[in-house]
């Protein structure tokens, strides 16, 4: 084994118990990864705040936290302090570089515009990228197009989400992973004894914004009553959610707003829904998807990035296509009037499809597509 040195943009904060924790999905990726490496150094963003619910501990010892500056944002200022922390940020890679064999830079970020093209230019040193972002999106932010740009143009391996047309050799599709051992066990029971009993729970998972596209759910729920319909259930927080607490209260459907809540609250909610709901503008391939499927949850998603090559509209879930509120108003109707035994096919086929996002498959796939050619 050897010694790795990650680079990302993961909010990192300190709990009540004094520990360093940060973003669930991410801590226990790494947790996974320290299995493949003697040491593991993760130069990340810490944030003097209280830490959210969704975030977890390392449990490895071998795994190291090294606090970055809080750098980006969409005004002017915030852009500007990209830039003037980029010396200060270059400096701790080169010191961390000299304690490790290799490297992985967790694209797109902010710091990514300087460091891919230092990394490529000015380090010799063993490394891949992971680029979690829509890999194939057709008008990317200026940042994330130049990122983007400078990851086709160098001899380093790039895990990507989907698979593309014309793919270089170098972009290595890589399933986002999510699921544990004990998630799999744990949701094979939750398929076992689902089953589509009225009324229909709903639930959506991610950032209360404009580009998850919450606010076409609580549209197209304001359009909609019967008695089919059980729970509609928010799960997360962000700007628009004084705005949808608002509407929502027009809307006859229970509306439950849980704010950040960690795994276990989540998984719970899983299991009490039938349907997952994720109308974003742009996506990677969101690990909620993966996560609800195990738990027997049918995906109702737009159909950006590679989400398409995963989910078959009315094979699996359902594409929002094209994505507005009538349309997503449109499938709503239609799932409630599912036939009880193709919803038990459906979550069945989707259980199996989840396998390829537990973590023991990415470290599989990594050992052998990059780690055993390095």
């Amino acid at each position: 084994m050897s010694k790795l040195l990650i680079i990302s943009h993961t909010e990192h904060y300190k709990n009540t118990y004094d520990e360093i924790v940060g973003w669930g999905p991410t801590v226990t990726e790494i947790n996974y990864l320290a299995t493949q490496f003697d040491e593991i150094y993760h130069l990340a963003v810490f944030l003097n705040e209280e830490a959210p619910p969704s975030s977890l501990a390392y449990t490895s010892g071998n795994i190291h936290f090294i606090p970055l500056k809080d750098t980006g944002g969409k005004k002017i200022l915030q852009k500007l302090g990209v830039v003037w922390n980029a010396p200060s940020t270059i400096f701790k890679v080169i010191q961390l570089l000299e304690k490790v064999d290799i490297f992985q830079l967790r694209a797109p970020t902010g710091m990514g515009v300087y460091l891919i093209p230092f990394l490529n230019l000015f380090v010799k040193k063993k490394g891949w990228f992971k680029y979690a972002g829509n890999w194939n999106q057709q008008k990317p932010p200026f940042g994330y197009a130049i990122q983007r740009w400078c990851l086709k143009r160098q001899h380093r391996m790039v895990t990507i989400n989907g698979a593309w047309e014309n793919q270089l050799p170098q972009c290595l599709t890589f399933e986002n992973p999510c699921l544990t051992e004990g998630d799999r066990i744990d949701g094979n029971q939750t398929i076992k004894s689902k089953e589509l009993s009225k009324p229909y729970n709903f639930c959506f998972v991610g950032g209360l914004n404009e580009n998850k596209g919450v606010q076409l759910i609580i549209n197209a729920f304001c359009e909609i009553a019967h008695p089919n319909l059980g729970a509609l259930h928010i799960v997360g927080d962000g700007v628009l959610r004084a705005a949808l607490e608002l509407k929502a209260k027009s809307i006859g459907t229970p509306v439950i707003f849980h704010g950040f809540l960690n795994k276990e609250a989540i998984v719970e909610i899983y299991n009490a829904c039938h349907f997952i709901i994720l109308p974003s503008k742009s996506e990677g391939f969101p690990k909620v998807i993966g996560e609800a499927m195990n738990y027997g949850c049918i995906p109702i998603v737009s159909n950006v990035s590679c989400i398409g090559q995963y989910i078959a509209n009315k094979k699996n879930g359902f594409l929002i296509e094209p994505l507005s509120s009538v349309k997503l108003k449109t499938i709503i109707e239609e799932s409630i009037f599912m036939d009880p035994a193709f919803f038990k096919e459906m979550i069945e086929t989707n259980f199996s499809l989840s396998e390829k996002f537990t973590y023991a498959n990415y470290n599989k796939q990594l050992k052998s597509k990059i780690l055993d050619l390095e």
